[in-house]
């Protein structure tokens, strides 16, 4: 193992045995704020499961996703390339998601197609949420196996959502009010705080398995974790890259009757459900860590954590804290997500790093580990993490991180930070902020450094040059 350590820390791309080449298991979670897991400060609600795997490897404190709304972020996690390169930089809802041409194109490479061609057994369980329609089907981008839903999120149980605690949005209350109503059972809690309707998550959007529908026993979050402890049993004895992409926490807000009670000291409703969707996932994701230990692979398997983007805060009570913003903006805490690895024995274990990084990193860095270079016909937009881990070799001090989707942008070199949001107008200036010392962007330093500001406009200017036009449809809701 020492050798074929070396051989990944130097970037030598070799054959290794198969009980060599690590698993990779890529858990996404969704909405998920910077400040709601233990490892991360909060103990409002345990997360031991998760935090463990922390504890056990690497928290990343700046890690960033390429966008702050589901679509594109997973667009450019999978691929390793800006999802602006390929179009993919709108985030569809609803209906839009089954209209021609819209997801993830054929002609884009996934980390499970890339692969899946080295030998490795594929799956995708949980949400996709990168097309609709069968020529963008998880099937058809590398995965040998989906069970999940295809659209942008999906109700936990079915109606009646028996032994749920359930949350919806609406514009009016049952007696034509605003404000909220709880049902006397307390099993149904309903806001206009939002000022729009739930949206119809599952019109359309059934759970599949494979390419079938199926009807499913339980609430989401237990039934994805379920399958992918039988997909790692099944394929122990081979290198296998399951991709766990839970809907919690999204909307629609939904929680067993037990774990809102456990959580009963918390005042408000909304919160008490939130907090019981986050102890759900920390348990699944404690069955998926046990089944590794049980078929004794944790020293043959990479496991990733992340969230696609920041938390939805008015929708959800996710909390990005310390950070500022959320879902659909550029400021920190859209775009810093929890992001943590684990894999023992090669990676150390309990470091804080705190040097940026990205989900683009992930393709490479998990093609290096795989000891299976990187294909030469496409521009990768991360780096190879493996050295700068396990070596301590430093991260280019000129590494641009680059962001835009629809009238936001946003870019990063070291410590500054520049950001734009044209929503309001395109008049709208950049605004210069001081990572280091503020980390939450309080105090916007452009004026008194004009010359950053230059600089880091046109680097943001000149990578923009190199991407077609942004999409006009990005549905800001969502």
């Amino acid at each position: 193992m020492r050798t074929l350590l070396m051989a990944f820390v130097l970037g030598i791309p070799m054959h290794a045995r198969a009980e060599d080449r690590p698993n990779v298991v890529l858990i996404v979670v969704d909405d998920l704020g910077y400040g709601e897991l233990g490892c991360q400060g909060n103990s409002e609600v345990p997360t031991p499961h998760i935090d463990s795997i922390a504890a056990e490897g690497i928290r990343f404190t700046s890690g960033y996703v390429t966008a702050s709304y589901c679509s594109p972020s997973r667009a450019g996690l999978l691929t390793g390339r800006d999802q602006n390169r390929f179009g993919c930089d709108l985030n569809p809802v609803g209906a839009l998601n089954d209209q021609p041409g819209v997801g993830l194109p054929a002609s884009e490479l996934t980390l499970a197609s890339h692969l899946r061609s080295a030998g490795y057994a594929t799956a995708l369980i949980g949400k996709w949420h990168l097309g609709g329609t069968s020529p963008h089907h998880p099937m058809r981008h590398g995965f040998d196996t989906f069970f999940g839903f295809r659209h942008e999120g999906h109700y936990y149980t079915s109606v009646p959502h028996d032994g749920m605690v359930t949350w919806l949005r609406r514009r009016t209350l049952p007696d034509g009010g605003t404000g909220r109503w709880i049902r006397p059972d307390g099993r149904l809690a309903i806001s206009t705080h939002m000022g729009h309707d739930e949206p119809p998550y599952d019109a359309d959007n059934p759970m599949l398995r494979d390419g079938q529908p199926v009807e499913v026993d339980g609430d989401l979050t237990e039934v994805f974790s379920r399958e992918a402890v039988a997909f790692i049993r099944r394929h122990a004895e081979r290198p296998f890259f399951l991709c766990l992409a839970y809907n919690a926490v999204h909307s629609p807000m939904q929680a067993r009757v037990e774990d809102v009670e456990r959580f009963s000291h918390l005042e408000d409703i909304q919160r008490r459900i939130f907090a019981g969707m986050l102890s759900r996932l920390d348990q699944g994701v404690g069955q998926v860590l046990e089944a590794l230990r049980d078929e004794r692979l944790d020293r043959r398997t990479l496991v990733v954590f992340v969230s696609d983007n920041g938390g939805a805060t008015r929708e959800l009570t996710s909390s990005n804290r310390p950070l500022r913003g959320g879902k659909g903006d550029f400021f920190e805490g859209g775009l810093r997500v929890p992001f943590l690895a684990r894999w023992v024995g090669h990676l150390p274990a309990g470091q804080v790093e705190p040097r940026p990084v990205s989900t683009l990193d992930l393709f490479p860095t998990i093609c290096d580990a795989s000891g299976f270079a990187l294909p030469e016909d496409r521009t990768f937009d991360g780096i190879n993490l493996l050295p700068m881990l396990t070596e301590a070799v430093a991260v280019p001090e000129d590494r641009v991180l680059w962001w835009r989707m629809g009238p936001l942008a946003a870019i990063r070199v070291g410590d500054w930070k520049l950001v734009r949001d044209q929503r309001s107008g395109p008049e709208s200036s950049w605004q210069l902020f001081d990572l280091a010392s503020d980390p939450a962007e309080t105090l916007d330093r452009a004026a008194e450094h004009p010359e950053v500001v230059e600089s880091l406009a046109q680097l943001w200017n000149t990578r923009n040059a190199e991407m077609p036009p942004p999409s006009t449809r990005m549905d800001r809701r969502r």
